[in-house]
């Protein structure tokens, strides 16, 4: 059974990964047409979208828009719902949203399964050790991001844990803009404040490791891994992490709020 799972998974990444990629010029920003039904939903699921302005709303979902026309979206062993595509759209604009333009570039497709997954990406409810909710892919999977459906859902469905697993994983895209994940956003951060940054980071670290934070152990294990916890905190609870983390706060807004 697991041999067949993995065939057909196999299978999907090579079929996505012939599929043409639609291009951003062909889709002008002033010539979208939003669904209206959107608004609605984003409300009822998106806490970013309600905070934001009318104008800024619409312009959310344009951005929305124009990434679900520029990548592809694949579910693997069940029925892709549009929700799943708004989830993950709005996953990928949030930490860019005061962005004038990005396209990740370094993003083709984003593979979707339905359940959390192992290190061999098996999902099956037999399999032991299903702990990834989201990964930016190497090798075979070059310029695709997997995700689990579970864990994409709870990221939106819970507002008051700091994280969010999708948000995680396009936070990790932006850090490899320069061709590395390494936890130091290049294409984000002036080249100046990389010092200080670093010598933050790891403050902030140490205070993890020593149960001195209320980030999230995770960001505790690697600078790489930190960007992206610190980064849903940032963006999930920002008066809340304003707070107790002013200085980092400061740093990170330096990064996403262009």
């Amino acid at each position: 059974m697991l041999y067949i799972i993995a065939i057909a998974v196999l299978l999907v990444v090579l079929f996505v990964g012939l599929k043409p990629k639609k291009k951003a010029s062909e889709i002008p920003l002033e010539k979208v047409v939003i669904p209206e039904h959107w608004h609605q939903l984003l409300l009822d699921n998106i806490l970013f979208y309600k905070k934001l302005t009318t104008d800024e709303q619409k312009l959310f979902s344009t951005k929305m828009f124009h990434f679900l026309a520029t990548k592809n979206i694949e579910a693997v062993h069940f029925e892709l719902e549009e929700l799943d595509r708004l989830l993950i759209a709005a996953s990928a604009v949030i930490p860019v949203f005061r962005f004038k333009n990005w396209n990740y570039a370094n993003l083709t497709t984003v593979l979707i399964y339905p359940d959390d997954f192992d290190d061999d990406l098996q999902f099956d409810s037999k399999v032991d050790g299903r702990t990834i909710g989201g990964l930016v892919g190497t090798g075979r999977f070059e310029n695709q991001m997997i995700l689990s459906r579970k864990a994409l859902h709870h990221g939106f469905s819970n507002k008051t844990d700091k994280g969010n697993t999708a948000i995680h994983e396009f936070i990790h895209l932006l850090d490899k803009t320069d061709g590395v994940i390494d936890g130091i956003p290049a294409a984000l951060l002036d080249k100046q404040y990389t010092i200080p940054y670093l010598q933050l980071v790891h403050k902030e670290m140490e205070a993890i490791n020593n149960d001195a934070s209320d980030i999230r152990n995770y960001g505790g294990t690697s600078q790489i891994e930190f960007l992206a916890v610190a980064g849903e905190y940032f963006f999930e609870r920002p008066k809340l992490f304003k707070r107790k983390h002013p200085e980092l706060y400061k740093m990170l807004d330096a990064c996403f709020i262009k």
